[in-house]
């Protein structure tokens, strides 16, 4: 049961992910000027993740407007990301270990 109700606030999580980041890329297109700040980062998973986590995972990531996972490392272990919107590295590394990963070790 707490998987369940798990995997219900990773998909209101992510519905509302889904939403904010087109309305960032809608709010770049219709605006004269870009205010995105394309970047690419490296992030190191949590060790308990597993090989179908990790997928979720950076399927997600990918999945989500603004965002692309580019490469995982061959042990699994950093997850390589393309981000449209994240200017500091601090700040990508906190939506992804505190919200994504969280949530996805939670459910798998």
């Amino acid at each position: 049961m707490k998987r369940f109700f798990a995997a219900i606030e990773l998909l209101i999580f992510y519905m509302k992910e889904v939403f904010v980041s087109n309305m960032k890329i809608a709010f770049d297109v219709v605006t004269p000027h870009l205010h995105s700040c394309p970047q690419i980062f490296t992030i190191e998973l949590d060790e308990r993740l597993t090989d179908v986590q990790v997928t979720v995972l950076s399927n997600l990531i990918t999945m989500t407007p603004g965002t692309l996972s580019i490469d995982v490392s061959e042990n699994c272990k950093e997850l390589i990301i393309h981000s449209m919107y994240i200017e500091n590295s601090e700040e990508l590394y906190e939506v992804v270990k505190r919200q994504y990963e969280r949530r996805v070790l939670n459910v798998f």
